[in-house]
C-alpha cells in the first residue's frame, strides 16, 4: 500500500505523518510506502521545519532526509490513500481529482479519531514548541489508527 501525507507547505505536519507513519509500519515489518507533499510549492526541495525535526528525534523517528514537494495530479495514480492535515488541503487536493474514484482516496486524518468531524490538525508554523508536540500527539494518534485499519483489512501489500 502506498499512503500519502499532505499539508501546506510540506514542511511541519505533513512531514512529521510521514515519519510517524512509516516508523509504526516498519516497527511491525509491514510493506508500507509513504510519502508527504504540500499543496503549495513555498518550500519545495527544503528540509522539514527545525521544529519539526526536533520533535520528531525526540520520539526517536528522523525526518531530517525529507525534502519538501508540491502536491502533483499523478499522486492520485502513484498512492492508494491521501490524507490530508485540513479543510483547505482537502478542498485543494480533491480538486485536482479526475474523477470520483481518484476524489474517495483523500480524507483528512483526523476523521480516523474523530469519524465526520473534519477536524483540522493545527498548522504550528507560526506557534511555539509546544504546537509542534501537540501536533506529533494528534498524528500519532492518528496513524495508529491507519495502521490498525491496514491490517484489520488486509491492505498491506495492496
Amino acid at each position: 500500500m502506498k499512503v500519502l501525507m499532505v499539508c501546506l507547505g510540506n514542511i511541519c505536519r505533513s512531514p512529521l505523518a510521514e515519519g510517524i507513519l512509516r516508523e509504526k509500519a516498519n516497527g511491525k515489518g509491514m510493506d508500507l510506502t509513504v510519502d508527504s507533499a504540500g499543496t503549495a510549492a513555498y518550500h519545495s526541495g527544503e528540509r522539514p521545519d527545525r521544529r519539526s525535526q526536533e520533535v520528531a528525534k525526540k520520539h526517536g523517528i528522523d525526518i531530517s532526509g525529507q525534502r519538501a514537494r508540491q502536491f502533483e495530479r499523478s499522486d492520485f495514480e502513484v498512492f492508494d490513500r491521501i490524507f490530508v492535515m485540513d479543510p483547505s488541503n482537502y478542498d485543494n487536493v480533491v480538486s485536482l481529482a479526475s474523477n470520483n474514484k481518484e476524489a474517495k482516496k483523500v480524507e483528512l486524518i483526523l476523521n480516523k479519531l474523530y469519524p465526520g468531524k473534519d477536524l483540522p490538525v493545527p498548522d504550528p508554523y507560526y506557534g511555539g514548541r509546544d504546537g509542534f508536540e501537540n501536533v506529533f500527539r494528534m498524528l500519532d494518534a492518528s496513524c495508529e489508527k491507519i495502521i490498525e485499519e491496514i491490517k484489520t483489512n488486509g491492505l498491506e501489500g495492496s
